[in-house]
């Protein structure tokens, strides 16, 4: 992490704070992202954490509006722009960009299955009508599809990309992809795989995309400066924290459960409430107080203080 890239760093895909009346929650996007601001880290709305796939367009609007709102000069803003729909994943980025978006990123679309061919032609149609930068997300977990790293490589070069943000769980991708991009100026890696954080920044990625980032940005804040000191030991002391609670709200449950339990965790915070936008939908009262109880265990056994 020597190469000082625009985009890098930690990077929390944050929560769409919602009222019971599944409409944005503004006074809890103002104590997310002076959170992230306490924590040296820079927040992306509208990705997978986010629930974008779920939102109606005006919400995601307000999301932005408000995000743009409290944005401060030091702030690097990311916004989601996914679709099915190449000309509203266009308008809405170009939306973004009106409005103060530094950088948006976008999975592919996930009806069809894909060639290769045509998920390279897909996001060369997409950036080509951008007036921004563009982020490439690979997540198979939700498209079902993984982008090969040639085919990322392609793409790396047109002039509206700027970057992967990569979820996919594979050691050897990782390797690959590090071996292509850690030296280009040009190009950023985020790694989206978690257990991986640490193991990825050591090898020369530029950045991290963690969802327990919007209970704790400052684990990754302090593992990020661990890197930089070349103190491998230290770094995976807080890979350890970012696994304990990580599995805190993920662990046994489906990427949808885990949302909403990752917003009962952050109402104990303080943040922000627990609801979700349907077709995800509350567990129980009983395993939202084990929840609790779970996060006041680990606080005490890990020394941390809200």
């Amino acid at each position: 992490m020597s190469m000082k890239k625009k985009y890098r760093g930690v990077v929390v895909p944050l929560v769409t704070p919602l009222t019971e009346a599944y409409r944005l929650d503004e006074a809890a996007v103002e104590k997310m992202l002076a959170n992230l601001r306490t924590h040296a880290s820079m927040p992306f709305v509208l990705g997978t954490t986010g629930e974008a796939t779920s939102l109606a367009a005006s919400v995601k609007k307000a999301y932005v509006k408000a995000a743009a709102r409290l944005k401060t000069s030091d702030t690097v803003l990311y916004a989601g722009i996914s679709s099915n729909c190449l000309e509203e994943s266009v308008d809405f980025a170009n939306y973004c960009f009106d409005l103060g978006v530094d950088a948006v990123a976008a999975t592919l679309p996930c009806y069809y299955t894909l060639t290769d061919d045509q998920m390279k032609r897909y996001f060369e149609q997409l950036a080509d009508q951008l007036n921004g930068p563009l982020i490439m997300y690979n997540i198979l977990a939700t498209t079902r599809m993984s982008i090969p790293v040639a085919v990322i490589d392609e793409l790396s070069y047109h002039p509206n990309i700027v970057g992967i943000k990569d979820s996919e769980r594979n050691a050897d991708r990782l390797a690959e992809s590090l071996a292509l991009w850690t030296g280009r100026p040009d190009f950023s890696h985020f790694m989206g795989w978690a257990a991986r954080s640490a193991d990825a920044l050591l090898a020369g990625s530029d950045g991290l995309v963690p969802s327990t980032g919007n209970l704790l940005p400052g684990i990754y804040r302090d593992m990020l400066k661990a890197v930089q000191a070349g103190d491998a030991e230290k770094a995976q002391y807080y890979q350890n924290q970012s696994d304990v609670f990580g599995h805190l709200y993920q662990g046994g449950r489906t990427l949808g459960e885990s949302l909403w339990a990752l917003k009962v965790l952050m109402q104990e915070y303080g943040l922000c409430g627990t609801t979700v936008m349907p077709p995800l939908q509350a567990l129980s009262e009983a395993e939202e107080n084990r929840l609790k109880a779970a996060l006041a265990e680990v606080l005490v056994k890990e020394e941390i203080q809200l």
